[in-house]
């Protein structure tokens, strides 16, 4: 697997919920080809934002791009009713997942710049400028440094997630939803295969459905949690079209981590997801230990 090129989102406006999940869209987005990660101007590896994403409902988040924007071209996405006229993509509120990093691609793309990949010598590094018209200009980011061969090394490899569903179509829509953030992804048709799999391998989350072959979801999930060392690094989400309170409470009991039902929620299906990746554990572990 080659690692992805990253480009730097920084985030101007919005609102505490919605900033919490553009946290959690970004810590998937950085996952893809091309990736995004959310600029963090405290770090000094960061150099300068790539790309902005700016409240366009917000007139402080506009009046600083703006001012940001009178000293370059800058490329950015604006959200909500706002910003019109300036030429930058719209997106409507509320925000989606698939229609966000589409938006950010596309402005990438438009911009013409060169790939960069995190394990590619002698190309640009982080904190380069995207529009063709800023060619040549001086970039304080133009010598951030590149991802050590360490990092490199443990994004390749990626975090690992099971799918247990005895149902071919489901299996491959979650292939399908999963494949663009390079997670490796390994499928079981019964409980007892897949109690046999989180036994050999450890996995950041486990999709389980409740009516399998032999036995079911709910015991699968005790099983799992079971294991103390699952328990810490494995999320289990159940995976099911039993949607009512009493089911969702024997998942509850069972020791599940989410209870999702079916059919599912593209941008809820993707926010659990990045609710349970490392990353995002630590961040929620940080935070809780601030408070």
């Amino acid at each position: 697997m080659t690692l992805n090129e990253q480009y730097l989102v920084d985030v101007i406006g919005f609102n505490p919920v919605e900033r919490s999940m553009l946290a959690s869209i970004f810590a998937l987005a950085a996952r893809r080809d091309p990736g995004f990660v959310q600029y963090d101007p405290a770090s000094t590896a960061s150099g300068s934002a790539d790309i902005y994403l700016v409240d366009a409902e917000n007139p402080d988040a506009l009046n600083e791009f703006r001012t940001l924007s009178k000293r370059a071209n800058l490329p950015a996405v604006m959200v909500g009713a706002g910003g019109d006229g300036m030429g930058f993509p719209m997106l409507p509120r509320p925000l989606q997942w698939a229609r966000l990093l589409q938006a950010l691609e596309e402005t990438v793309t438009a911009g013409g710049t060169h790939k960069r990949h995190a394990d590619e010598e002698g190309t640009l590094p982080l904190g380069r400028t995207l529009s063709a018209s800023s060619a040549g200009r001086s970039h304080p980011g133009a010598n951030a440094p590149a991802l050590d061969a360490a990092a490199a090394k443990k994004r390749a490899l990626g975090d690992t997630v099971l799918v247990v569903d005895d149902n071919a179509s489901v299996r491959m829509f979650m292939k399908a939803k999963l494949a663009p953030f390079n997670f490796e992804v390994d499928f079981a048709e019964t409980g007892e295969e897949a109690v046999g799999l989180t036994g050999t391998r450890e996995y950041t989350c486990v999709f389980l459905d409740v009516v399998l072959p032999g036995i079911d979801g709910y015991q699968v999930c005790k099983l799992i949690k079971a294991n103390k060392h699952a328990m810490k690094k494995t999320a289990v989400v159940m995976l099911t079209s039993r949607s009512s309170p009493f089911d969702k409470l024997r998942g509850s009991l069972a020791g599940c981590d989410e209870y999702l039902t079916k059919p599912l929620d593209e941008d809820r299906l993707l926010e659990v997801i990045a609710q349970f990746l490392p990353s995002s554990r630590k961040r929620d572990k940080s935070g809780a230990s601030k408070k």
